[in-house]
């Protein structure tokens, strides 16, 4: 950019002088972490037992990682429910099936039902028939300037959506529900065009092709990603459960209580889900599944014998000693903000690694995840003071599914969000319906207050 725009190079400059603001920022922006402590504030709205502050009701999912045994919580096998149904059984049902579950779940996290046989193909229809982008659109909006994150690609092409839509602020059930089956047909569309747009910049061939009305979502976008349109079933398969499994997770995580915040706002369909694609972005929530990849990555290069398990602690222990990796102190991919014995989705994801391992010979990458799976918790129990258990969760073996799948690290994230937005469009919808209140806890302020001086008595 700085080549290209060499009279604006200060703008991608950190000078002195900001360098100097920057210090003034920190100095007055700091508090002290004992008074979170002394005024009782939930950071991240959990106690320390990890139990979430009650912002919301909802119908749409429920998750659950404690049970009551003799009148006292304890910590349990997670679970996961869609509109009140086991996530396990959900998936074994479409798996037993042999069909795909995508488009059946959304119908089901949207409307509350499962759909018959011939709801599920009208359905499909409807998706079908949206699957389209407005005259120009990919040429005028996604190739120009195309982004090397493909998340802010997204967020500005379904901002862009807004003024081709007559009806954009209507926030009535009927148009919502529009506007959010249109983005949750054009999404693979916009996520994959958009990773061509920006390869295309690059210097690498351009192809762009549209979706088949006969192909699920999952099958779509492995034919629109790759050049020769090729895909086996067990991909696709594979693809499609990874979707259903990342489709919703509670009102409380962060992106999904994003889109409650900005809905209650009064906000249009297209401001709220760019949020909540801001949220998704972050390394800490979606992100974190391209965090893994490149841990792992980072740790084949520093651990010479994979199979050694005291050269595998000792790699987990500089991470933690905040001396490998991205000196972040983390172990991505462990831990859950709610679950402290295991994640459903990450029990029913591993089922289907090692069978994809086998087949894609990756059997030695799969070792060394099950290794630091098994040794993680052990290593961050004696290094941090935890409050409740640590176990893998969705993201750890996510990412490695999408490596043998073949996809690019740069749609890891936007394959979270092709599913999520589902859930975030169901949860706008149950914002809409139920609540008219615009949603603005509290915050306690610390500065005391002073008299002004004037400019020449400072």
């Amino acid at each position: 950019m700085e080549k290209r725009y060499p009279a604006a190079r200060a703008l991608f400059e950190i000078t002195p002088e900001i360098e100097h603001l920057a210090e003034l920022c920190e100095k007055n922006t700091a508090i002290d972490k004992e008074l979170y402590t002394k005024y009782e504030v939930k950071r991240g709205l959990r106690d320390l037992n990890g139990k979430g502050v009650l912002a919301g009701l909802t119908n749409i999912s429920d998750i659950i990682a404690k049970k009551v045994v003799d009148g006292q919580e304890v910590p349990c096998e997670g679970e996961l429910y869609y509109r009140g149904y086991n996530i396990k059984e959900l998936v074994k049902g479409f798996l037993d099936a042999d069909h795909y579950g995508f488009e059946e779940i959304t119908y089901l996290l949207l409307f509350g039902e499962l759909p018959d046989e011939k709801e599920l193909k009208k359905f499909h229809e409807t998706l079908v028939e949206r699957r389209t982008l407005p005259p120009n659109f990919v040429r005028d909006v996604i190739m120009k300037a195309p982004s090397r994150d493909m998340m802010n690609s997204l967020s500005r092409s379904i901002l862009n959506l807004y003024s081709y839509d007559a009806k954009a602020d209507d926030t009535s059930i009927p148009n919502v529900l529009r506007q959010c089956l249109n983005l949750i047909s054009q999404f693979p569309m916009l996520m994959v065009y958009g990773y061509h747009a920006y390869n295309y910049r690059m210097g690498e061939d351009l192809f762009i092709y549209a979706p088949k009305p006969e192909l699920s979502t999952a099958e779509n976008i492995l034919m629109m990603l790759r050049e020769d349109r090729q895909y086996t079933k067990l991909e696709a398969k594979i693809l499609d459960m990874a979707l259903v499994l990342h489709m919703d997770h509670g009102g409380g995580n962060n992106s999904t209580f994003t889109t409650h915040v900005v809905t209650s706002s009064g906000t249009d369909t297209y401001s709220t889900i760019a949020a909540a694609m801001a949220s998704l972005k972050g390394p800490k929530h979606g992100g974190a599944n391209v965090k893994v990849t490149q841990m792992f990555d980072d740790m084949k290069k520093h651990v010479k014998n994979w199979e050694d398990k005291d050269e595998v602690r000792q790699y987990l222990c500089d991470l933690l000693d905040k001396k490998a990796f991205d000196h972040k102190g983390l172990i991505y991919g462990m831990g859950h903000a709610v679950y402290s014995v295991s994640d459903p989705r990450a029990d029913i994801f591993k089922s289907f690694v090692k069978q994809l391992a086998a087949e894609k010979g990756y059997e030695k990458e799969y070792a060394l995840y099950e290794t630091v799976e098994h040794m993680a918790p052990e290593v961050i129990g004696e290094k941090r003071r935890i409050y409740k258990g640590v176990n893998a969760n969705v993201d750890f073996y996510s990412g490695l599914v999408y490596s043998m799948l073949g996809l690019p690290p740069a749609l890891y994230t936007p394959i979270f969000a092709a599913a999520r937005i589902v859930g975030w469009s169901a949860h706008r919808l149950e914002e809409l319906k139920n609540v008219d209140k615009i949603i603005r806890p509290a915050y306690k302020a610390l500065a005391e207050h002073r008299p002004y001086v004037k400019m020449e008595d400072r």
